[in-house]
């Protein structure tokens, strides 16, 4: 029984010892994300996209931030030696979790190009297990926002994250799986599908909080679901 969810991104600018040159232009980012998190009751299942996927990570595991240029190290919980292998989603869940002080049953990372039928089924199976958890989805929106996105500025990002915002801020289910899997492949949305499976899992809900950013030209949603 999936109690609440809460959905952050997961770059690695979230992390400060990754961005020391622009800790204040991320600290907005950082911050929101921390706060919904810290609203998320435990033990957390975790779901984002993965090259991987589908794949499982359960503690005890632990990991570390060198691939992105420092040696933070994080754990899902035990003290195992750090797996410099895992995905940059686990490794922020991780994160998340220390910082929260809260348990992390396991992180499920679903396939890029999973369609969103097969999302939902997704979602509800993973509000049909018995015991109350609470589902941390983790995504980004596009990365072609400006001039200085990663990506080529593309003038379709502004109304896909707009659409994503406005689904999140009104807990549309509808609106979420409405997005298309080829426009937001194009766009490098990569929390299309891990939206799509808290789409999938039944309601009702109501958004308590939304919020979105776009440093550095990469669309971050931030939002907080609740049971009314």
């Amino acid at each position: 029984m999936i109690t609440r969810a809460v959905v952050v991104p997961h770059p690695p600018l979230l992390v400060p010892e990754l961005v020391v040159g622009a800790a204040a232009e991320t600290e907005s980012v950082r911050a929101a994300t921390l706060a919904a998190a810290g609203k998320l009751p435990g033990p957390w299942v975790a779901v984002a996209v993965g090259g991987s996927g589908p794949s499982t990570f359960v503690p005890p595991l632990s990991g570390t931030f060198l691939g992105y240029g420092v040696d933070v190290r994080v754990s899902l919980g035990g003290d195992l030696p750090p797996d410099a292998t895992i995905p940059l989603p686990v490794l922020i869940t991780a994160w998340l979790r220390e910082r929260c002080a809260v348990e992390v049953s396991r992180v499920e990372l679903v396939p890029p190009d999973l369609p969103a039928s097969d999302c939902v089924s997704f979602g509800r199976r993973l509000a049909a297990e018995p015991d109350p958890v609470g589902l941390l989805v983790l995504g980004d929106g596009s990365t072609r926002h400006g001039l200085r996105s990663p990506g080529s500025n593309d003038e379709r990002s502004g109304p896909f994250d707009s659409l994503v915002h406005t689904s999140l801020s009104a807990a549309d289910v509808d609106g979420l799986l409405g997005l298309d899997i080829d426009l937001a492949r194009e766009l490098g949305a990569q929390g299309r599908a891990a939206w799509q499976v808290l789409a999938g899992v039944p309601g009702p809900w109501r958004c308590s909080s939304a919020e979105f950013f776009a440093p550095f030209g990469v669309g971050y949603h931030v939002a907080v679901w609740e049971r009314p």
